[in-house]
């Protein structure tokens, strides 16, 4: 593969600030000045955006079916004790006894085509995740906790799942976010778990809350005034409580960004999350782009991610051209894609797209997505990978 010097022409680049139609150049796998160029794509009557980024996802459980539920659960912790179960379906068995790094690599897989090149992986961290040809790019650098229920050490013995709160919130640095699930429920558990958690002294301008949903209006103005944040995830909030967060007071705080969960729990992917944001908030198309692109670049402190400023990582979603630029991705099937770039680079992309891969030296295979043919970077789509994801067909 060839990470060539390239300049995308006649097309609109679209992020929250504007709409402004200029070239955009790429080189070394990072968005460029002006400087020569090997390559030139023309896209006149095309939108460019920046990769998206998805806050939140735990990569390996996207092909695991989820759990049939009549009712909504009272917190997450209850949802888990019913899941145990859950592993006698042969279903669930089979699709757990897919090795770990094809379940982590469709994972990855399953956010590229929807157009979401940076993934925040909410678990330990498998090896495969640093496979040069893994479909998206990681947050690297922060500290976790699965939550308090699983991670808090009770008579001296280990976490249940994941690190240790208190110990995994001390040894991260401040200037790396530190994630954990918080206020995952309605009744009075996770409605008690900031305050806990301050007790506990891991509330902080570091400190990135996933759900909230059990949060008050007093809990909410706390999280803003110590410079904590939350990744909101309606899709998997509605599965599980019937309920979400109302984001407006984070978002203008720019203390919010969203996130898919799996498909365990949550939405197939993030333009599907899109989706159920504007229908279940005021914000509007402009915020939406901003709370998946600068705003998660901002709680995840990935100054690299989300946008297409000079020097950013060369990562984008171009789209035919909409009447309502900055709505274009919203109900948008990930069909509609005509482009996904990783570090200057196509990984999938419209059949007229063929004689750009060429020229950047990418081996490509013949796709069809959700109907529609595509071409893709042979290296990340390994058949049995392929294979996890409906709607994906090799050949």
């Amino acid at each position: 593969m060839t990470v060539a010097r390239t300049v995308l022409e006649h097309a609109h680049v679209v992020q929250h600030d504007g709409v402004v139609a200029r070239p955009l150049h790429f080189a070394g796998g990072r968005v460029a000045d002006s400087s020569p160029y090997d390559i030139r794509v023309d896209l006149r009557d095309h939108l460019i955006l920046p990769g998206l980024i998805n806050a939140h996802d735990h990569l390996q459980l996207n092909a695991v079916p989820p759990l049939v539920h009549t009712k909504p659960f009272s917190s997450s912790y209850a949802w888990i004790e019913t899941f145990a179960s859950h592993f006698d379906d042969p279903d669930v068995a089979a699709a757990i006894a897919v090795p770990s790094a094809i379940r982590h690599w469709h994972g990855g897989l399953k956010n590229l085509l929807a157009g979401a090149t940076t993934v925040a992986h909410h678990d330990p961290r498998h090896a495969v995740l640093d496979d040069d040809a893994f479909p998206v790019g990681l947050l690297q650098r922060f500290g976790w906790a699965h939550s308090l229920g699983l991670g808090e050490c009770r008579d001296g013995g280990p976490p249940r799942y994941g690190p240790a709160v208190k110990e995994s919130f001390a040894a991260t640095p401040r200037q790396q976010p530190w994630i954990i699930h918080l206020a995952e429920g309605t009744d009075s558990g996770a409605r008690s778990e900031l305050s806990r958690l301050d007790q506990m002294g891991c509330l902080a301008d570091n400190t990135v809350l996933v759900h909230g949903i059990g949060l008050s209006r007093l809990d909410v103005a706390q999280v803003v005034d110590r410079g904590a944040a939350v990744v909101w995830c309606p899709s998997s909030n509605l599965g599980m409580f019937g309920i979400t967060l109302a984001p407006r007071v984070l978002f203008q705080a720019r203390r919010l960004s969203l996130g898919t969960d799996s498909r365990l729990t949550g939405s197939r992917d993030l333009l599907a999350e899109l989706a159920v944001a504007k229908t279940h908030s005021d914000l509007s198309a402009r915020e939406l782009l901003r709370l998946v692109t600068t705003d998660a670049s901002g709680v995840l402190r990935l100054p690299l991610a989300g946008g297409l400023a000079m020097g950013q990582t060369a990562d984008c979603v171009i789209v035919r051209a909409d009447a309502e630029p900055f709505g274009s991705l919203i109900g948008r099937a990930r069909s509609d894609l005509r482009a996904v770039v990783r570090r200057g680079v196509p990984v999938i992309a419209d059949p007229d797209f063929a004689d750009w891969f060429s020229q950047c030296g990418v081996e490509t295979v013949s796709v069809t997505l959700d109907g529609a043919p595509k071409l893709m970077r042979r290296s990340v789509v390994p058949p049995q990978v392929a294979d996890l994801e409906p709607g994906l067909i090799l050949g």
